[in-house]
């Protein structure tokens, strides 16, 4: 199989899909990858370590894109990107299409385009693997993030996130306690920060209060919980998510004109939409805008700025199911394992329901 990995050319998008460590792994299959001049530079992976790992590298970014049979990308692609693609060829990438524009969705479909999205790839007991890698990061990166915004410089409060002998630290509420919701907890925990975690899951409440006992409250997810949270903390991250969904909004405007002037939010689920009333997409460039006098930091590729990290991060459970692909081809390996089944959203000119279990190969085929 023919295995093209362009280069990714969103705003502030530095990771790419295939490091020379996945490369090297497809052609001990035999298979063929195609890597866009550049594509992993942002990772520090230059050409010539593709080369070495068995790629070829193309000079043009259409060329990336035809001369596939599977497009391994990270982004969802542009609109003239998804014009490039062909009969036949399948994408795989964080799609997200539950918010994509209908213009992208109908060209997917009138091209039959098989398009897999590695944020809905599901296992059985309904764990997300390649989501969770990055949701990992970008919880660990929360913490950094909302230290910076709660500097007077960056318009915030002026509060240390961990506080001093004497002096209280930062109040943190946390919606979701998935795997963003974990890792940010970790991280927020780490700098000494005081921390509620809200979920609507009893167990995962449970889980995360035995991973971090005595050192969280917990409070079950309902509005007038998150009302009541809103009113007191100084940072407020949402990370929400429904597989194949648009995030539900869980904090409304009135939530968020309750809370403390200059106090932060962080919304993780704006990649999903957002699940904060007052949330709009932001990019590393202009990260921040002010709604209701707080500080709004809502942008949606927030691993893209640590791409070697994420990049490995990425390849180490994406590649297995790459191979698998490569291997099989789309129907077998989606009978051979069904998790990759729930990732599959477009298929022969037919839209999948993003939130059902995904394609099933006797019933498509």
């Amino acid at each position: 199989m023919n295995i093209t990995v362009p280069k990714e050319v969103r705003l502030n998008e530095y990771r790419v899909g295939l490091s020379p460590l996945g490369v090297a792994a497809l052609g001990q299959q035999g298979h063929t990858c195609i890597v866009e001049h550049s594509a992993g530079m942002g990772a520090g992976f230059r050409d010539t370590d593709y080369e070495e790992a068995g790629a070829r590298i193309v000079f043009t970014h259409e060329e990336a894109f035809r001369r596939g049979d599977l497009v391994v990308k990270v982004a969802r692609p542009l609109q003239e990107e998804l014009e490039w693609l062909e009969e036949g060829q399948v994408i795989l990438a964080f799609l997200n299409l539950a918010v994509a524009s209908p213009q992208k969705v109908e060209t997917l479909l009138r091209r039959n385009i098989t398009a897999l999205a590695y944020e809905q790839i599901q296992l059985s007991d309904g764990r997300l693997p390649v989501l969770t890698a990055m949701s990992e990061i970008g919880g660990r990166m929360a913490a950094q993030v909302a230290a910076t915004l709660l500097q007077n410089d960056r318009g915030g409060k002026g509060i240390l996130l961990g506080g001093l002998p004497g002096v209280p630290p930062a109040e943190v509420g946390i919606v979701g306690a998935g795997a963003v919701g974990r890792s940010a907890s970790r991280a927020f925990l780490g700098l000494g920060a005081h921390l509620t975690v809200l979920d609507r899951n009893p167990a995962r409440l449970e889980e995360i209060d035995s991973l971090f006992p005595g050192r969280l409250v917990t409070l079950h997810s309902t509005p007038v919980n998150i009302a009541r949270t809103c009113r007191y903390v100084d940072v407020l991250l949402g990370a929400v998510l429904v597989p194949g969904e648009r995030a539900p909004i869980v904090v409304t405007r009135e939530m968020v004109r309750s809370m403390k002037p200059r106090s932060v939010i962080l919304d993780l689920s704006i990649d999903q939409g957002g699940c904060v009333e007052t949330s709009r997409p932001t990019s590393h460039d202009r990260p921040t805008f002010e709604a209701e006098n707080i500080i709004h930091y809502c942008v949606p590729n927030l691993p893209g700025v640590v791409a070697r990290t994420a990049t490995h991060a990425l390849n180490a459970v994406a590649t297995p199911y790459i191979q698998e692909i490569a291997r099989l081809g789309l129907q077998e390996a989606v009978r051979a394992d069904p998790a990759l089944g729930a990732g599959v959203c477009t298929l022969g000119g037919k839209l999948l329901h993003v939130a059902s279990p995904g394609f099933d190969p006797e019933r498509e085929s």
